[in-house]
């Protein structure tokens, strides 16, 4: 009798430790990003990849990152309605036009000429006031704000077939393909052009059939999909700085403990720090690029830049306080905030580095 229970009650002593097991092997982020897996054409997964090495090791196994590129699982939309649940999908990266669909806020992001810098919009992003800003994510969506990459580089520079722009008379009547959202629309209305908006899959057949004018994405989308072979001249404006949210479920968050939250939040602060870092040397390295593919290419200069936006900022202001409905209070702090951060880069810059 006795040799036929040990076993039994061998099994049964181990039941808690297979369960165990069980519950750590469970834990998984899976993470949707519409870019490539690739470690040298965005910054993005590059990031991820530092992400996942940095929890697992910070978490000793306890949970394990996987990552699914190049829209595998749907749209930002669809990923990011997904990560709601946080069942099937803890986390995603989702750019401006999808953020706001879920966060009305995120359309202050489409603010023309809000950056003068890289490093300003890294401050402004990586600061106090933003994080704060974002934190209502987590009630209306269910989705916990990590951080912001700079969706391509962030900083945008116009193609187009007619001529040359340098100064804002140059865009009077071109017809500019802007993306699906009226915040675009308005800021080329303001500056004298007429936009077409059209998704991304009709952006080529526009420009070669003359439907467009021209088009403005960052650098390294106007290099990577051959906009040189449609247009003949591109433009550094930095008009539009082009975002993307990282989020994660906040019911798979909150499910976590206190160590395995930290290890995910202090790890999603050092892989966009990366991101920043590569997503500025792949724009530098799209734009010298565009200038050797592109029949002519012009860096607009910071007394054109602040001219144009005199004009398209009061334009665009007008347009999401009266028709999208933001309060006004609401805009001008976050207008206001972007200009404090400037002003304190370079402050500190001086006080440190200049005295």
């Amino acid at each position: 009798m006795r040799t036929t229970m040990f076993p039994r009650l061998t099994a049964l002593a181990a039941l808690p430790l297979a369960m165990a097991a069980a519950q750590v092997q469970a834990e998984e982020m899976a993470i949707a990003t519409i870019l490539p897996e690739d470690m040298s054409n965005n910054e993005v997964y590059p990031a991820l990849i530092q992400f996942k090495n940095l929890v697992e090791t910070r978490t000793d196994g306890e949970i394990t990152v996987s990552i699914f590129g190049n829209s595998q699982l749907g749209s930002e939309v669809e990923t990011a309605s997904e990560v709601q649940g946080g069942r099937t999908l803890q986390s995603t990266i989702i750019t401006t036009g999808a953020m706001s669909s879920f966060y009305d806020d995120y359309q202050l992001m489409t603010a023309p000429f809000i950056f003068d810098n890289w490093r300003q919009a890294w401050a402004f992003f990586d600061g106090e006031w933003f994080a704060d800003f974002m934190s209502g994510t987590i009630d209306e969506t269910n989705m916990r704000y990590l951080g912001t990459f700079d969706d391509g580089g962030g900083f945008v520079a116009f193609t187009n077939n007619e001529r040359p722009i340098k100064t804002v008379e140059d865009l009077e009547g071109l017809n500019i393909r802007t993306e699906e959202n009226p915040g675009h629309v308005a800021i080329m209305k303001s500056l004298g052009a007429s936009a077409t908006p059209l998704p991304w899959g009709e952006v080529i057949t526009a420009l070669e059939t003359g439907l467009a004018d021209g088009q403005f994405n960052a650098p390294v989308l106007n290099t990577t999909f051959n906009f040189d072979e449609v247009t003949d001249y591109t433009t550094l404006t930095g008009h539009v700085y082009n975002s993307a949210a990282w989020l994660v479920s906040e019911e798979w968050f909150q499910s976590l403990t206190e160590e395995q939250q930290q290890a995910i939040v202090t790890s999603a602060r050092e892989a966009i720090a990366i991101g920043h870092g590569m997503s500025g040397a792949l724009a530098t390295a799209s734009w010298v690029e565009s200038c050797e593919r592109f029949e002519e290419c012009y860096i607009m200069p910071p007394e054109e830049r602040a001219r144009m936006a005199e004009i398209a900022t009061p334009a665009w202001k007008e347009w999401i306080v009266n028709d999208f409905g933001i309060e006004e209070e609401k805009v001008d702090a976050f207008l206001a905030e972007v200009a404090r951060v400037g002003e304190a880069v370079v402050e500190n810059d001086m006080a440190n580095y200049g005295q």
